[in-house]
This record gives structure tokens, sequence and C-alpha cells, in this order.
């Protein structure tokens, strides 16, 4: 059981290249070997989203940095939009992981035979424990992106999508084309 965030980062130097999760306190490796079908819809959901989104007020990672829920939660997602304070700087960039403990604009994940199960039954929930403010997972065999859309009492509403367009309800007047994601 990891229980520091010292420990994990040190985990994380030493183990350099994995993709070291903690669920729980339990340290996961989140698996490498994912669909075609799973990288091509992030590769289409983050095509339509890098040029409507502003690189000074958001940040767009795709299995990169954390995001945590304290120090026994700390997640790859598949994708994330987080809102920027500043414009960043390398100048002022930490030499540190880039770890977000705040709730993000929105979090993707997608459906892949080797974390599909993983990433519903177990991540899901944390970011809304979390409260992340949109949540999506896109079911790429199905065709399918489900959304978690954070109300104003904590709670959130579920919808399925399957084609037309999709505006991000966390940034306004960003669209995504699910007809273009699922050609």
């Amino acid at each position: 059981m990891v229980a520091r965030t010292e420990s994990l980062e040190v985990l994380m130097l030493t183990e350099a290249g994995r993709f070291l999760e903690i669920h729980r306190g339990l340290l996961r490796e989140k698996p490498t070997d994912r669909s075609e079908s799973h990288n091509i819809a992030a590769e289409r959901v983050t095509h339509q989203l890098v040029p409507q989104l502003d690189p000074a007020r958001f940040a767009i990672r795709f299995n990169a940095g954390r995001v945590r829920r304290g120090d026994e939660t700390w997640y790859i997602p598949g994708l994330y939009v987080a809102a920027r304070a500043d414009p960043p700087s390398l100048r002022d960039a930490s030499q540190r992981f880039e770890i977000f403990d705040d709730p993000l604009s929105l979090v993707v994940e997608i459906w892949s035979p080797s974390t599909g199960g993983y990433d519903v039954a177990e991540k899901l929930p944390e970011y809304m424990r979390r409260g992340d403010r949109e949540i999506w997972f896109i079911h790429p065999v199905e065709l399918t992106l489900t959304a978690w859309r954070r109300r104003d009492d904590g709670t959130y509403a579920e919808s399925v999508f399957r084609d037309g367009r999709l505006e991000l309800a966390a940034v306004p007047g960003v669209p995504v084309d699910l007809d273009a994601l699922f050609a």
C-alpha cells in the first residue's frame, strides 16, 4: 500500500516509462496495450478539441500527468482538459510531476478490452468523488459517448450520445462532432 505522496513520486522516478496509478492505496500499472479502435477514438477527439481550446486558458493532456484525490488515489486519465489559472511558462514550470488536485473541466476515458471494466467500475466513481465537472466514457465499439455532468448540488446527470454534436458543458462553445468521432 502506497500512502505518502513522496513515496509515489520516488517510485515514479525510479520506474520511469511505466504508467503507474494508485487506486485506493493499491499500486497498479495502467496497461499500454490499447486496441486500434481506442487509439483512433483518442486521436479523433483530441484533434477536435485541440484547435478549439486556447492553450493559454486550458491544458489538454493525453495519457500524461496525474489527477489525484488525496494520497490514496492517483490516476492517469486517457485525456483531460484542465483550466489554467495563469498562462503557461516553461520558466516557472515545476520540475516535479504534473499533478492535478482540483476538479478538472473534462475527463475522458476510452474503452479498450484491457481497461474497460476497470475504468467504469473504479475510475469513473473516483472522478465523481473528485468533483470533476464533466466525465466522458467513449465506447468505440458500441459507438457511444456517455457523459456525466456535475450539477450544482454535486450530483451528476448521465446522458448517452450516439451521433450529432455534443458541446462541452464545462467549456461552452466547444463542440465535438460525434459523427466524425465514430466514422
